[in-house]
């Protein structure tokens, strides 16, 4: 650990409580092993925390001064036998972890730089959700098909050893917290190779032969209210676009639905048969004459 804590925040020696709450704050909000998922993230975590609670009181940060990061290591004149982290406490929201020390055996006027406690930190991680230590919930984790999310189910779950009923609403998605009782599930969704989810639009890569995309055809498409036919118009040109109002994934919250847009892939051939190299030899020859094939 640096032994400088005035180094370890980014600050002078003549820095104001704000300017020491606003670095922390900053830091804090870095390297938290919730967000930060480097090597070092939990161990400048801690380090910062350190250093914070140390130079966030007065009394302490005056000892700090005059007797130098010693006072404050087991034995020193600052923390006493257990030094200024007296006890880890943590504890966990869903899948959120956290874990903080307290001076002395127990110190409950730390402010953490100003977050309440360390849930107030994954507000700033979460455009400030407004958690609060009456929303702290035990989170379950639930993995379901892509189809139940996008057009719903109930599924058996067993929570405290008894079997029961969670109902799915169509429109879930990844990540998707659905409050069940005295409990929050949160929802993993399986991917579908026929469809790709962007918000509440799905998208579908259908491949056509070149020879199909130039004279037209009708293809079966699948949504997620079964098979459909699709017209694709003679002189289709590669990736273009069909869109399939209202035929997305239903909102969660509301009436409507998103659109499925039939992205269209032209197949070339690879191998071709001398009979087919004759006739596109032979359509090279009239579209010469032509001068353009569009």
């Amino acid at each position: 650990m640096n032994d400088d804590y005035y180094k370890t925040l980014g600050v002078t020696k003549t820095a104001t409580a704000d300017e020491i709450k606003k670095a922390y704050r900053k830091l804090a909000l870095q390297y938290h092993p919730d967000r930060n998922k480097t090597k070092d993230g939990d161990k400048k975590f801690k380090e910062v925390t350190a250093a914070y609670e140390v130079l966030s009181d007065p009394q302490k940060r005056q000892t700090y001064d005059q007797f130098g990061h010693q006072a404050f290591t087991q034995g020193g004149a600052g923390g006493g036998p257990q030094g200024p982290f007296g006890g880890q406490q943590g504890g966990q929201y869903g899948p959120f972890t956290y874990t903080y020390g307290t001076a002395g055996g127990g110190n409950p006027d730390f402010d953490f730089g100003g977050f309440s406690d360390p849930f107030d930190i994954f507000e700033q991680f979460f455009g400030g959700g407004g958690f609060s230590r009456a929303q702290r919930r035990q989170a379950y984790s639930l993995t379901i098909d892509f189809m139940d999310a996008v057009k719903g189910a109930t599924k058996k779950v067993t929570i405290d050893g008894k079997t029961q009923t969670v109902k799915i609403p169509a429109g879930v998605d990844n990540g998707s917290r659905i409050r069940f009782g005295d409990y929050d599930v949160v929802l993993s969704v399986r991917s579908d190779e026929r469809f790709r989810r962007e918000g509440h639009d799905l998208i579908t890569e259908i491949p056509i032969p070149f020879a199909n995309a130039a004279l037209g055809e009708t293809i079966t498409v699948p949504t997620i209210d079964g098979e459909i036919k699709v017209k694709v118009p003679q002189g289709t040109q590669p990736d273009t676009v069909i869109r399939l109002k209202n035929r997305g994934v239903p909102h969660l919250r509301g009436s409507g639905r998103g659109d499925q847009y039939i992205r269209i892939k032209v197949v070339i051939p690879k191998n071709l048969t001398g009979h087919q190299k004759k006739l596109l030899e032979e359509f090279e020859e009239e579209s010469k004459k032509k001068k353009t094939w569009f």
